[in-house]
């Protein structure tokens, strides 16, 4: 099967139906690994992966669900990444729409790229990310960056 993943969906209100459509596209990939939402993107993203398979059945895909973006799901989103615990985070932002949550957002993606975490941004940068050969690749490895220096300084 290759690797599994821990995958990160999020999605701002005006992009949350390109993101459900991206999944309904991608969904026999997405289906092997655990999936990771913020508010309501996640009741989106856990219904068109499971269209048409009864919610009792062993083939449910369940998605763990954090607050809505605004109400600390994205700092949520960010403590788990730091831990080491998200693999990987597709994030269909807006980029025309002010956000109350404009800090946390940066401060997001900013963890991403201090982790090294593989993030799209948009469908085209999501598209290639899914379908690129190290996706599936059991030996890849992603660099991890030592931060000990930057811990221990003396201030």
């Amino acid at each position: 099967m290759g690797k599994s993943y821990t995958i990160a969906l999020v999605a701002h209100d005006n992009c949350k139906s390109d993101l459900v459509e991206w999944v309904a596209f991608n969904k026999e990939v997405l289906k092997k690994h655990s999936l990771v939402c913020t508010g309501t993107t996640g009741k989106l993203v856990e219904t068109e992966i499971n269209k048409g398979v009864d919610k009792n059945s062993r083939k449910y895909i369940r998605v763990e669900r954090l607050k809505s973006g605004p109400l600390g799901g994205d700092q949520q989103l960010g403590a788990m990444i730091s831990e080491g615990n998200i693999d990987m985070m597709f994030f269909f932002w807006d980029p025309m729409s002010q956000q109350p949550h404009d800090v946390d957002v940066k401060a997001l993606l900013r963890i991403t790229v201090l982790y090294n975490i593989p993030t799209a941004c948009n469908r085209a940068t999501a598209d290639y990310l899914i379908a690129s050969s190290l996706f599936e690749d059991d030996t890849y490895k992603p660099k991890v960056y030592d931060y000990q220096d930057y811990i221990t300084r003396k201030i």
